[in-house]
C-alpha cells in the first residue's frame, strides 16, 4: 500500500488544498505533472526541452494535437503557488543553447506553468469547453521520493533496513565507518549531541559515497541527508539508523530516545509537507530513469535501481478521477516511465533499453495497472545530443553515433577538448532484457561505450531564433501525458 500521511487532520488540508484547485480550475482548466527522476536521470533537460519545443514550434509529428494543427498559442504565464521557487527555464535554455552546457541538477522543489490554447478535435467538446489548459510543470529531486516509505516505518524498521541494505556487497565498505560507530552506541546511554553529529555524519558520508558514479546506487534515504539545503545542521538531520537497541520504550532522555525522536521529527518536519503541499496534488507523473548508468555499473546496480524504482512507485496514489472524488482526493491517472539517454545509443538498440527499463518495474506496472491508472514505458533523449553514421571496420559496417564529447571525456585513451566531434561504437544490448538480472549470468553481460556528450550545436534561422531543440521521442512522452487532455 502506497505511503499516507497518519492522521485525520492531514487528509482535510488535503482535501481542502485539492477542492481549492478544483475550483480555481473550473474558470482556467489546469493540469498538475509531476517530474522527478533519481539522480542524473535528466528531469532539468527534460522539462526545458518540453517547453522550448512547445513555445517554439518544435518538431512534434507524434504529439497529436500538434500534427492535426489544433494548438494555436502556447505561453509561460505567472506561476501559481507563490511559496514555490520559479523552474528557472529560461536561464537553463541559455545554458544547452547559447552555451552548450548541461544545465544544474534538481536541487529543490520548483514549479511552471505553461498554457496550451487549442480547438478541440470534437464539435461537441468545442461548444462546453475553454479551449484552454494550464500545465503546471512540478520539478523536485528523485531523492526526496524515496522519502515517502518512511511515512510507514518506524524508527526500529528503518534503522533495521538501512544496516541490512549496507551488509549487502558493495556497500559494505562504503558503510564501515557508519558502522563500527554505531556498534559503538549503547541505546541506553544518555543523549550525546556530540556522538549523534558524529554518526549522522558518517551516514551521510556512506550516501553520498553510494550516489557517486562509481557505484551509482539508488536506493538512498532519507534524501534530505544529500540535499540538506537549509536544513543543514538542523536535529531533524542529525540522525542515523542504529545497529542496537533498547528493549521496548527507549528510557526518556537516553541516545535511543533521542535518534527515535529527530526521526519522527524528521518525517513530520520533512516528509509529510512534502507529500501534502505537493505530491498528493499531482495528475500525471513521469519518471526519469538513467538505466544506461546502471547497466554500466553492473547487476548490483541495476538491482538497487530496481528496488529503489518498486518503492518510489509504490509511494504514488494511482487511480482514476471521477468529477466528484476529484473535488476531494486526487489520484495520479498516468504515469510514464522513461528510460533517458536513448541517444547514447543507436536506434536498433532503443527498444531493448526501454525492455530493461520496463523489467525494472514489472511489479509497480500491475500495481498501477490494477489501479486504472494508465502507465507507459519508453526511451527517450530530451535532448538529442548525437546523430547516427556508420563507419566501416574490416569490410563490415558498423552503426556509430557521432557528437561532441565533453571536455575531459576520455575514450581508449584519448581525452577531448569539449570542442572536437568524434564517432563511437556504443555497443548492443541484448533482446533479453533478463540477461541482467540473471546472477548467473552476470560476467558476460554486454558493456556499453557511455560517454558523454555536449549539447548539439544548432544554427540560427536567419532571424536570430534557434532552431528546435532535436530530441528522441519526446513527441510520445507528450501525447502520453497531456494528450488527451487536448483531444
Amino acid at each position: 500500500m502506497p505511503p499516507s500521511p497518519t492522521n485525520i487532520a492531514d487528509e482535510a488540508i488535503i482535501a481542502f488544498e485539492n477542492l481549492a484547485d478544483k475550483a480555481s480550475g473550473i474558470l482556467n482548466p489546469s493540469l498538475r505533472l509531476g517530474v522527478t527522476g533519481l539522480s542524473r536521470a535528466g528531469k532539468t533537460v527534460f522539462i526545458s526541452a518540453l517547453i522550448h519545443n512547445l513555445i517554439n514550434d518544435g518538431r512534434l509529428p507524434l504529439f497529436e494535437a500538434k500534427r492535426a494543427g489544433r494548438i494555436k498559442a502556447v505561453r509561460l504565464e505567472e506561476q501559481p503557488d507563490d511559496a514555490v521557487p520559479r523552474f528557472q527555464y529560461e536561464d537553463h535554455i541559455r545554458a544547452l543553447i547559447g552555451k552548450r552546457l548541461w544545465p544544474d541538477s534538481t536541487k529543490a522543489i520548483s514549479e511552471l506553468r505553461l498554457t496550451i490554447e487549442f480547438e478541440s478535435a470534437s464539435a461537441w467538446s468545442r461548444m462546453f469547453s475553454a479551449g484552454k489548459l494550464s500545465i503546471d510543470i512540478v520539478d523536485y529531486p528523485g531523492e526526496w521520493l524515496m522519502d515517502l516509505p518512511l511515512l510507514e516505518q518506524d524508527y526500529r524498521t528503518f534503522s533495521e533496513n538501512a544496516v541490512k541494505l549496507a551488509s549487502t556487497g558493495s556497500r559494505r565498505p562504503l558503510g564501515a565507518n557508519w558502522t563500527a560507530l554505531a556498534a559503538g552506541i549503547d541505546p541506553d546511554a544518555p543523549a550525546d549531541e556530540m556522538k549523534a553529529r558524529d554518526l549522522a555524519v558518517a551516514f551521510t558520508a556512506y550516501l553520498k559515497a553510494c550516489k557517486d558514479d562509481k557505484h551509482s546506487f539508488s536506493a538512498l534515504a532519507p534524501g534530505r541527508f544529500l540535499m540538506p539545503g537549509d536544513l543543514d545542521g538542523s536535529p531533524a538531520l542529525t540522525f542515523a539508523p542504529l545497529l542496537q537497541f533498547a528493549d521496548g520504550r527507549p528510557a526518556k532522555g537516553s541516545f535511543h530516545a533521542m535518534m527515535e525522536r529527530r526521526y519522527e521529527a524528521y518525517k513530520t518536519h520533512v516528509v509529510k509537507p512534502f507529500f501534502r503541499e505537493h505530491f498528493a496534488r499531482l495528475d500525471r507523473q513521469i519518471v526519469l530513469v538513467d538505466t544506461l548508468q546502471a547497466i554500466n555499473r553492473g547487476p548490483e546496480a541495476l538491482a538497487d535501481l530496481e528496488s529503489a524504482l518498486g518503492d518510489v512507485l509504490s509511494s504514488f496514489r494511482p487511480g482514476t478521477n471521477s468529477f466528484l472524488s476529484s473535488f476531494f482526493t486526487r489520484k495520479i491517472d498516468r504515469v510514464l516511465v522513461a528510460a533517458t539517454k536513448a541517444d547514447h545509443l543507436h536506434h536498433e538498440s532503443h527498444d531493448r533499453l526501454e525492455a530493461i527499463t520496463r523489467r525494472l518495474v514489472d511489479r509497480a506496472i500491475a500495481n498501477i495497472g490494477r489501479s486504472g491508472a494508465g502507465i507507459e514505458v519508453l526511451a527517450l533523449a530530451s535532448v538529442r545530443a548525437t546523430r547516427e553514421a556508420s563507419v566501416t571496420r574490416d569490410g563490415e559496417k558498423l552503426p556509430v553515433i557521432v557528437g561532441t564529447p565533453i571536455e575531459n571525456e576520455e575514450i581508449g585513451g584519448e581525452i577531448f577538448d569539449g570542442e572536437r566531434k568524434t564517432a563511437i561504437f556504443p555497443g548492443d544490448l541484448p533482446e533479453n532484457p533478463d540477461i541482467f538480472f540473471d546472477k548467473r549470468a552476470s560476467e558476460d553481460l554486454p558493456s556499453i561505450n557511455a560517454v558523454r556528450f555536449r549539447p548539439p550545436e544548432l544554427e540560427d534561422t536567419g532571424g536570430g531564433i534557434k532552431l528546435s531543440l532535436p530530441h528522441i521521442r519526446l513527441d510520445r512522452a507528450l501525447q502520453f501525458l497531456i494528450g488527451d487532455r487536448l483531444a
